[in-house]
């Protein structure tokens, strides 16, 4: 009867104390038990590792010719303890039987794969080669916007970072939360229209020849460059992906803003693409054996055509949803007018 029970020890990962069982199977079960655990910590310390040189202030150096990592201890700070607490917090949930209901493994590696993303955009010698060339700038750019926050999101960061503290820590924070009046300001910077108006300021704004060259000259301004491509993105990104499960906006409503969105970023890359000069002097010189205007109309073309593949792929996923709620809400509106049997 012990031997039958002892697999719903793993399922669970509960003590293994409550089962009367031999010390031998007790350490094997044990041990099966932290092994997803082991390949987890794994994965996010690597991770973390590889992303450990620098974040969005890691822009030391502008001008060198060849292409480096660059590291940058708070950052690397930052980013350890930002794995440490989602895997301290997905224990947490998975401890108390909340895993699966809350959390599935996919959100896991999507996280992981949004951090990895981050580590390529930021940490490897991309960061370095956009400082030289605007296609690699605009590539760097994309992956801020387009590739990191979907998947960062998809794995349901904030929630998991809250399990990361015992119950009274996240009774704390939410009184803390509550009591402060952030979450009103939250709501409203949350709403679709704030929300796709921040983003497209901050997408406008900085490809301003001006503004795009002094973020390129000094190092600070480069990072709140970063900043606002990634944070407006990830608001973006919350409210058309949802993946809390309240949806703060529509199908419908996402859908528009994704499309008017597309729209927008399209002309800008068009723009880009067919501008008869170059628009930025601190890429005059030209790189990787292209000149300042070839490297401009590739950096155009990597706006304009796989930044749409994304938008164009979220619109359908969206509308799919969107004819699916409809579907329901008809089955259920015909299902209520049929008179009772």
């Amino acid at each position: 009867m012990a031997a039958r029970r002892a697999p719903a020890l793993h399922r669970g990962c509960q003590r293994a104390d409550q089962y009367r069982v031999p010390d031998r199977l007790r350490l094997h079960v044990v041990q099966r038990c932290l092994r997803p655990d082991m390949r987890i910590l794994m994965l996010v310390t690597t991770l973390s590792l590889l992303m450990a040189p620098g974040f969005a202030w890691s822009h030391a150096g502008h001008g060198h010719d060849a292409a480096q990592w660059i590291a940058d201890p708070w950052t690397s700070a930052l980013l350890l303890a930002a794995a440490g607490a989602y895997l301290l917090g997905w224990r947490r949930l998975r401890w108390e039987g909340n895993a699966s209901r809350v959390l599935g493994r996919s959100r896991i590696w999507l996280f992981s794969g949004g951090m990895l993303v981050l580590g390529i955009a930021l940490v490897s010698p991309l960061d370095s080669l956009a400082d030289r060339s605007l296609c690699a700038h605009m590539t760097q750019h994309m992956l801020l916007m387009l590739a990191a926050p979907p998947l960062l999101v998809s794995g349901r960061p904030l929630l998991v970072w809250l399990w990361a503290f015992p119950l009274a820590g996240r009774r704390r924070i939410g009184q803390a939360w509550i009591g402060s009046g952030f979450h009103r300001t939250y709501a409203f910077m949350m709403r679709p229209l704030v929300v796709w108006t921040c983003a497209s300021i901050a997408l406008w704004l900085w490809h301003i020849p001006f503004a795009y060259d002094l973020a390129l000259e000094h190092e600070y301004v480069h990072a709140l460059e970063h900043l606002c491509f990634f944070a407006t993105s990830l608001a973006f990104w919350t409210l058309t992906l949802a993946p809390y499960g309240k949806r703060q906006a529509g199908h419908g409503a996402a859908l528009v803003m994704v499309a008017t969105f597309a729209v927008h970023s399209g002309l800008l890359g068009a723009l880009l693409t067919f501008a008869r000069a170059p628009l930025y002097p601190v890429y005059a010189g030209g790189t990787f054996g292209l000149t300042a205007l070839e490297d401009q109309q590739l950096a155009g073309l990597i706006m304009w055509v796989p930044a749409g593949a994304v938008y164009l792929g979220s619109m359908l996923s969206l509308f799919a949803g969107w004819l699916g709620g409809v579907h329901a809400y008809g089955d259920l509106a015909d299902g209520a007018r049929k008179p009772p049997v």
